[in-house]
């Protein structure tokens, strides 16, 4: 092909390439893929311990004399503090090396499951799940920025899937291996073992990951600068309307098995890893898939989820079309957060950590709104129809996307 530009893309070019340069201590460098793998780690620990108190909710209630209402506070209550630390971290750690705040919050995650390990009492149970809500919400916060400065730009798509690799592996273990070995060694063992492996995660980091000294000045009033440019508000908004679909029908899934398929729990166990494993492969091919075209990859995937959900009502409660759709929901789903963290590397490389935050608020509010608008569907209509709401959203967030969210930065106004 020949080497004539556009100046247009040239202009977009260079400010792609001087704002990554500026988050890689130095561009000429291989890329770092052990790093990368232990930011998987990382993810992986802090998503593991996330989810064990799904698994592990009866034993705890028991064990500390609470309802099991109660105990699910700890949920709640590091999604609340995920949500908080994601918007504020850039700002709070601007002048920490990157380095040292990964090790930070792998440390704090070892800490937040020593505490839950040792918990005489719901107190130091809720401490030390408001740490780890810290050390999550600000590791997704970071995640992307950081991975912008191990590999070069043509690079950034393969290792997010890879770090988003972790988190899909977490969904796919935590629960049953929580539960399995909460049976064996009790569920204060389970928080133990938890805190062995992000123990595993800090060593390696501390072997792998170079230092990362921040660039530039990230104040609170960054996150506004930022949603305010064109197309960033719309593409927080789209976020929202995605992840927001997607636990519409996730959140109430279980129930919708159990009273429409009527699955006992061992099979919607055996479904949910379904799941998961196919949310791993899926992650892994989104990378791929972002590569060839990031614009076609986040129109297309919240399109089939919708149009997947809408088949399954449409053909009504049967076990085995069930069992596939909860699949291809998997496979499907495994390419929205590596899609969306290129586009935010993408079209913000410039504060990548700022739009990291604001992903990640955005991700918390679908949690809670998505939760509790499927509740109040699922009250009203049944499994049949958060799935169907579902559905609606993920095809009005596909339309959106197609319609107003830009796939690169803007270009800069000449001077």
């Amino acid at each position: 092909m020949g080497s004539v530009v556009p100046p247009a893309l040239q202009k977009d070019k260079l400010m792609i390439s001087a704002n990554h340069d500026s988050f890689a201590p130095d561009s000429k460098q291989p890329p770092a893929w052990g790093a990368v793998v232990a930011t998987a780690l990382g993810a992986f620990s802090l998503v593991t311990a996330e989810f064990l108190p799904a698994s592990l909710l009866t034993p705890i209630a028991a064990d500390l004399s609470i309802s099991e209402g109660v105990a699910g506070q700890a949920v709640t209550m590091t999604a609340l503090f995920g949500f908080l630390a994601g918007l504020l971290i850039s700002s709070a750690a601007r002048a920490v090396d990157r380095r040292h705040l990964l090790m930070f919050f792998s440390a704090l995650l070892i800490v937040a499951n020593l505490l839950v390990a040792f918990a005489p009492g719901l107190p130091l149970l809720l401490i030390g799940r408001v740490l780890l809500g810290v050390a999550l919400g600000s590791f997704w916060a970071l995640s992307t920025a950081i991975v912008m400065r191990l590999v070069p730009p043509t690079m950034v798509p393969r290792a997010l899937s890879i770090v988003m690799s972790g988190v899909s592996a977490a969904t796919v273990f935590a629960a049953p291996i929580g539960s399995y070995f909460g049976e064996i060694v009790g569920w204060r063992g389970v928080f133990l073992l938890a805190a062995a492996l992000g123990l595993v995660a800090l060593l390696t980091q501390w072997r792998t990951l170079p230092a990362m000294r921040p660039s530039g000045v990230t104040k609170l009033r960054t996150l506004f600068d930022v949603v305010l440019r064109p197309g960033i508000g719309l593409g927080m908004f789209a976020i929202l309307l995605v992840f927001g679909g997607h636990f519409v029908f996730f959140t109430y899934l279980r129930a919708y098995l159990e009273s429409g398929s009527g699955f006992s729990i061992e099979a919607i166990s055996a479904i949910l890893l379904g799941f998961g494993v196919a949310n791993f492969f899926g992650t892994l091919l989104a990378g791929r898939m972002v590569q060839k075209s990031l614009r076609l990859t986040m129109i297309v995937v919240p399109l089939l989820m919708g149009a997947l959900a809408l088949v399954m009502v449409g053909m009504g409660a049967k076990p085995l079309s069930d069992i596939l759709a909860v699949i291809l929901w998997g496979l499907f789903f495994g390419g929205i957060p590596v899609a969306w963290s290129s586009w935010i590397a993408r079209t913000v490389p410039d504060e990548a950590e700022s739009a990291g935050g604001l992903f990640v608020a955005s991700i918390q509010l679908a949690i809670g709104l998505g939760a509790g608008f499927g509740g109040a569907i699922f009250d009203l209509a049944g499994g049949a129809g958060t799935i169907t709401a579902s559905g609606i959203v993920l095809i009005l967030a596909a339309v959106s996307i197609m319609l107003g969210v830009r796939t690169r930065a803007p270009v800069p106004a000449a001077a």
